[in-house]
């Protein structure tokens, strides 16, 4: 991990994660009307509620309401796909949950769900892969579409004047964390 950020940083990164929160809350309840298998279907109702909540606790340390969706966002139909969308974008959640403890260490128990959501998506992205066949494969085509279009998804949740000092050294950070998490599973995603 980089560097101990001041504390400083902290309205700006509760600001990042409560709009991470409130997209993770929409591409959740997205997901659920989707085909999954039945067990991902109960795992993203129980994910849809805590991060419902998070985003309820950001949104009263910020004192703002965060902005409400009239449509849900698309998300892919493919299990395959939809596995991978979900996985990266938990595994970013993660990684600011993350760089929010160093600022504020009580926030520790996000940093638990934060760790729980991954790792749930991070089993069946392995079960997926184990089996085989087409299905895996676009998993990996669907991983290296999702790598390309993180390095600008991280440059809009790092700007901001607080962050600037920091801003190289946590992309750096915060890619490569992931890009290792994507490589330990079989998805490799640079190259």
């Amino acid at each position: 991990m980089s560097a101990l950020l001041p504390s400083s940083c902290e309205p700006a990164l509760l600001e990042r994660f409560l709009k991470a929160e409130a997209m993770a809350l929409w591409s959740v309840r997205a997901a659920q009307a989707k085909d999954v298998p039945s067990n991902v279907l109960e795992f993203l109702r129980r994910h849809e509620e805590e991060e419902a909540g998070h985003l309820r606790e950001f949104e009263a340390r910020l004192g703002v309401v965060s902005h409400r969706r009239e449509k849900l966002p698309r998300v892919p139909s493919q299990w395959w796909a939809l596995v991978i969308h979900l996985f990266g974008y938990e595994t970013l959640g993660l990684e600011f949950a993350r760089l929010l403890v160093q600022v504020q260490p009580d926030l520790r128990s996000i940093l638990k769900d934060e760790e729980a959501h991954v790792g749930f998506f991070e089993h069946e992205v392995r079960n997926l892969l184990t089996q085989g066949g087409p299905a895996a494969e676009g998993a990996r085509r669907s991983a290296r579409a999702w790598w390309r279009r993180l390095p600008p998804t991280v440059d809009r949740y790092l700007e901001g004047a607080q962050l600037a000092p920091y801003r190289s050294e946590l992309k750096g950070t915060i890619l490569t964390s992931i890009e290792e998490r994507f490589a330990a599973l079989g998805l490799g995603v640079t190259g």
